[in-house]
């Protein structure tokens, strides 16, 4: 039986979330999921512990924006209760206001100090290649922005990011957390900060990288890697 995905995307256009979803769909396709798609937020009024895993690419522009208690409350239970989650780049800024969100993703974003946008180069690096999450991913380079962010020490990191400091000298040097798996209650986490363009997530590495972390975070079986 196919494991079953709520698939939320929308909100702030910067982010292409709807030319995203067609990548996130032939994916989640492939790994042979059920998949509901939603781009209303109020789709997180509902009981969703029937749901195998929650992809969210939901985009925010303001810092104000959040979850009602009600969703929230929704939410999170599910992933306690052990329904899986992943999400990527502006899932790490969507849903300001959630302080408890942001304990659960693993990090809040802060900052991208190369500017909105910008297709920094930058150095990613895999620190545990031992996890089915990174099987067969190795060190790559990326020019896309270039994540800052306030990060869970509890997480278990799988890449990571060197600043150079060229736009913020204070920052040179500074190793910052890519990706990771955490987990929630019973409900396993999987966030990748890389994604700003559609060129980004399916680059060969950080496409696998999805395909696996996915495949981690619903418990799926036998997929395809």
């Amino acid at each position: 039986m196919s494991k079953r995905v709520l698939y939320l995307y929308g909100g702030w256009p910067g982010h292409n979330p709807y030319g995203v979803a067609e990548w996130a769909r032939e994916l989640l396709t492939e790994l042979d999921f059920e998949v509901v798609e939603s781009n209303d937020i109020f789709a997180l009024d509902q009981d969703l512990t029937g749901f195998d895993l929650i992809v969210n690419n939901w985009n925010n522009a303001l810092l104000s924006e959040t979850l009602t208690p009600s969703q929230e409350q929704h939410l999170l239970g599910a992933i306690e209760q052990g329904t899986g989650f992943v999400s990527w780049h502006g899932g790490g800024a969507a849903f300001r206001g959630s302080v408890m969100y942001h304990m659960m993703l693993g990090a809040d974003v802060f900052y991208h100090p190369a500017g909105e946008g910008v297709r920094h180069p930058h150095p990613v690096r895999v620190t545990d290649g031992d996890h089915e999450v990174t099987e067969g991913v190795t060190d790559f380079q990326a020019a896309s922005e270039q994540y800052y962010m306030n990060v869970d020490p509890r997480n278990h990191v799988l890449l990571e990011t060197t600043f150079d400091g060229e736009h913020m000298p204070w920052l040179d040097g500074q190793v910052m957390p890519q990706a990771w798996v955490k987990t929630w209650g019973a409900g396993r986490v999987f966030y990748s900060a890389l994604g700003h363009y559609l060129e980004d997530l399916t680059e060969p590495a950080v496409e696998r990288l999805m395909r696996q972390g996915i495949t981690w975070a619903a418990r799926q079986q036998g997929a395809e890697k």
